[in-house]
């Protein structure tokens, strides 16, 4: 019986890599994310290249009823989740506290931290009943460190790597498995989701170096999930060659 792997915020970036990944490993996948049109043309894709199965949820996160009703609605069969892979997040902004915008901070902290509890809250549930599972948490060096402007973000992103631990020692007891993946720079639509559309300096982030790219990640989570039943790697950082700290980069 193939394993199910869940991925949130799949249209695009790491999600998205992860989906690709997973299938060509015979996982079936439940892959959710805003942009429906985007879910279905991934999952049709998918099922056409690797004939893996596919259910869809488009939902934001942010909805607390929107990602019980989603999953509580699902098959019964779906419910079988080897693995969540919990990636939905952003970050809204760059700018000092005192000039913030406060509807960024709503929609980080709302999509980072109470989005990312919500569905682990349901699918760890799910686990514990079926005796068996592990939840990968993408946080970000963000969330070891914090850098200039970063304020709000690098708090949900501290947040994550806090609520990572802490899930843990909660679901230790019942043989699951959580793990925190904590990348530096990674060239997805992270930057021009930041600087709302602004594609020009969304680009500049990654001039000089050699970043990484979403399969990098999803390559990493991989190999966490497929460590051997008593292996659990509860805390890993992924960073470019050319990045030492969140803002320490060498560029040529």
């Amino acid at each position: 019986m193939a394993k199910i792997a869940l991925i949130t915020g799949a249209t695009a970036g790491i999600g998205e890599a992860c989906a690709k990944l997973f299938a060509s490993a015979k996982y079936n996948l439940i892959l959710t994310g805003r942009r429906l049109d985007r879910l279905e043309k991934l999952a049709a894709s998918l099922n056409k290249k690797y004939d893996t199965e596919v259910a869809v949820c488009a939902f934001d996160v942010r909805d607390r009823e929107q990602v019980i009703s989603n999953f509580e609605n699902l098959p019964a069969k779906w419910k079988k989740v080897d693995v969540l892979i919990n990636n939905a997040g952003l970050s809204q902004g760059l700018d000092p506290i005192q000039s913030g915008n406060v509807d960024d901070w709503d929609t980080m902290i709302d999509t980072n931290v109470k989005g990312f509890l919500y569905v682990s809250k349901v699918v760890s549930n799910w686990m514990i009943a079926n005796g068996r599972g592990h939840i990968v948490n993408i946080g970000s060096i963000a969330g070891k460190e914090v850098y200039p402007n970063g304020n709000v973000y690098c708090a949900t992103k501290h947040a994550v790597d806090a609520l990572n631990q802490g899930l843990r020692i909660d679901l230790v007891q019942h043989g699951i498995k959580v793990t925190a993946i904590h990348p530096g720079a990674v060239e997805t639509e992270f930057s021009e989701v930041r600087f709302k559309g602004d594609k020009e300096r969304a680009k500049k982030v990654y001039v000089g170096f050699e970043p990484l790219v979403a399969n990098d990640v999803a390559e990493t989570i991989m190999f966490v999930v497929s460590r051997p039943k008593h292996v659990n790697i509860n805390d890993l950082v992924i960073m470019p060659t050319a990045q030492a700290t969140a803002t320490n980069i060498v560029r040529k």
